[in-house]
């Protein structure tokens, strides 16, 4: 049976994903040869493994992405990005508790998964990747704060993120709350900042580019994005009412997916790209989204937490509704082939080799261990 979902719009342009098949992915239409070939080898031979569907969707890509390293590319952009981060907050001014605390949790590592979408996305457009290191060194200052305060007792109360303590631990729930408020902040100081971006940028075009990725970012973590998500996950938290399917899939587009969506799509606006670009490039970004929260569900009862570093088991622990919890393991599997599928496709119209590094994020979103 297919499920149309009916997604709340976090941009002027309404964008919806395609039904997502939950009992039976293998009899969904695709326009993908290679993910017609997987549907029909999921009809006759059983159920795939989950990272079968990762080599099979990538395959028209193959020739084009051999030579791609993506552990070297994601190493090179940490590193930039990193240096980025380093540069924007002080060290040791006053007032250095506060300093002190958005240093510890903005360069306390991780992935950089949402920078390095937005520098690729601008890079697949044609615009050079230095355009978008402001861009998403805010994206990330902003995922931080969201991880500081969802990480509050009055929240998910953790005390473990990316293998440390978290902020609030360290530097009490005062620090912690300030500190995620002053690294919102300045995000948008950086973004908006004319000394933070190149002077090779366009004259006429960089200023209009600016304003609409600032104003795209702040639609989607605000009232219509991670906010609005985060406010209706913990209204589910505990509910001895069932939750449906469609509000988990709300939460998630909001509260996990919407983050990611900016990221890729103000990457594409800063590097110039149409309209209908932008666009596909969204409905990528909404896939991958939601790939992400079904992936950490399944990672969160799989792993332990010296794997994931942080909490294994939390979400089972205080009774959220999941994809687990409602599909099980096997169907979350299937949707999140579903969701890789549907991403790879979007990347169709664009350039093989300037797509390659947007095609194996997908790729490590869809088969990360932590």
């Amino acid at each position: 049976m297919a499920m149309a979902f009916h997604f709340h719009p976090l941009a002027a342009t309404r964008v919806h994903l395609s039904p997502i098949p939950f009992a039976a992915a293998a009899g969904a239409p695709s326009p993908s040869p290679s993910v017609a070939i997987a549907a029909h080898n999921h009809h006759h031979h059983g159920r795939r493994r989950f990272n079968a569907i990762v080599a099979t969707a990538a395959a028209p890509s193959a020739a084009a992405t051999t030579e791609f390293d993506f552990k070297a590319y994601m190493g090179e952009r940490a590193v930039a990005v990193n240096r980025a981060l380093d540069a924007a907050i002080p060290a040791g001014e006053p007032p250095a508790a506060l300093h002190d605390a958005m240093r510890y949790t903005l360069l306390a590592g991780g992935k950089r998964v949402r920078p390095a979408l937005c520098l690729a996305a601008c890079a697949v457009v044609g615009g050079p990747e230095a355009w978008a290191m402001p861009a998403a060194a805010a994206v990330e200052m902003v995922h931080t704060m969201s991880l500081v305060h969802d990480d509050l007792p009055c929240m998910d109360d953790d005390d473990l993120r990316r293998g440390k303590p978290t902020c609030h631990v360290v530097y009490g729930e005062p620090i912690a709350v300030l500190a995620g408020d002053a690294l919102l902040s300045l995000s948008f100081h950086h973004m908006a900042s004319v000394g933070s971006y190149p002077p090779d940028v366009d004259p006429e075009k960089h200023p209009a580019r600016v304003v609409r990725a600032i104003g795209e970012l702040a639609r989607c973590i605000g009232s219509e994005g991670l906010v609005a998500g985060q406010v209706v996950d913990l209204e589910m938290t505990g509910t001895s009412e069932p939750v449906p399917l469609e509000r988990l899939e709300y939460i998630h587009l909001h509260k996990t997916a919407a983050l990611l969506e900016a990221s890729v799509v103000i990457g594409a606006i800063i590097g110039g790209g149409t309209d209908e670009q932008i666009e596909r490039l969204r409905k990528y970004a909404r896939s991958i989204g939601l790939l992400f929260q079904v992936v950490d569900d399944i990672l969160d009862v799989t792993k332990s937490s010296e794997e994931l570093g942080k909490t294994a088991g939390k979400d089972l622990a205080s009774d959220k509704t999941t994809y687990l919890k409602l599909l099980g393991l096997d169907k979350s599997r299937e949707f999140a082939e579903k969701l890789l599928s549907d991403a790879i496709e979007q990347l169709d119209c664009f350039d093989k080799e300037k797509a390659a590094p947007l095609l194996h994020l997908a790729n490590y979103i869809a088969h990360r261990q932590n």
